[in-house]
C-alpha cells in the first residue's frame, strides 16, 4: 500500500480498525494508540531499538494484538520546513515496514513533539527518571493525536 496523507489515511481503516503513532528515535520507538474512533490518542509504549528485524517483530506484534489497520510515523522536520538525514531515515524505515505487511501509512510533521511533551512532565514536576520512562510514548501520542485532529478538521 502507498504512503497517503492524513486526510486519505481515514477512509482506508476498517470498522473498529486503530491507528498507531510512531515516534522513531535511535534508542527507542515511541507508540501510542488511538481509540476505535480515532478521536483520542494515547502513550501505549516504548520498543528499546535494537536490530531493523527484532523492532519490527516487535512492532508488528502490537499491530496484530491491538486491531491496528494503519499507522502515522512522526516526520523529524526542521524547524526550517527542509528534511535532513532524519527524515531519511524515518522514510526508509516505513518503506523496508512496508515491504514486510501492507498497511496504510501517513507521515506526521513531528517539530517541537519531544519539547512540548517534555515541558509538560516538567511542569507536573515529574522527575528525571521518569521523564525518561515517558517522554517517547507520550511524544507518540502527541504526534498521534496532532493526525487525528487534523482528519478531524478535513471531515468537517
Amino acid at each position: 500500500m502507498p504512503i497517503v496523507s492524513i486526510t486519505g489515511l481515514k477512509p482506508l481503516l476498517q470498522r473498529d480498525q486503530r491507528l498507531l503513532g510512531l515516534d522513531l528515535g535511535t534508542k527507542t520507538i515511541g507508540l501510542a494508540l488511538s481509540d476505535v474512533t480515532c478521536t483520542v490518542a494515547t502513550p501505549l509504549s516504548t520498543i528499546a531499538r535494537k536490530k531493523f528485524t527484532s523492532d519490527v517483530k516487535e512492532l508488528l506484534h502490537v499491530v496484530d494484538s491491538a486491531g491496528v489497520g494503519g499507522l502515522v510515523l512522526g516526520l523529524p522536520v526542521s524547524m526550517d520546513g527542509s528534511e535532513g538525514p532524519r527524515c531519511q531515515s524515518v522514510r526508509q524505515f516505513a518503506a523496508n515496514l512496508l515491504a514486510l505487511r501492507d498497511l496504510p501509512l501517513a507521515f506526521q510533521d513531528e517539530r517541537l513533539s519531544t519539547a512540548a511533551v517534555t515541558r509538560t512532565l516538567l511542569e507536573a514536576d515529574a522527575s528525571r527518571k521518569r521523564r525518561a520512562e515517558v517522554v517517547d510514548k507520550m511524544a507518540a501520542a502527541y504526534i498521534l493525536q496532532g493526525a487525528l485532529d487534523a482528519m478531524a478538521r478535513r471531515a468537517l
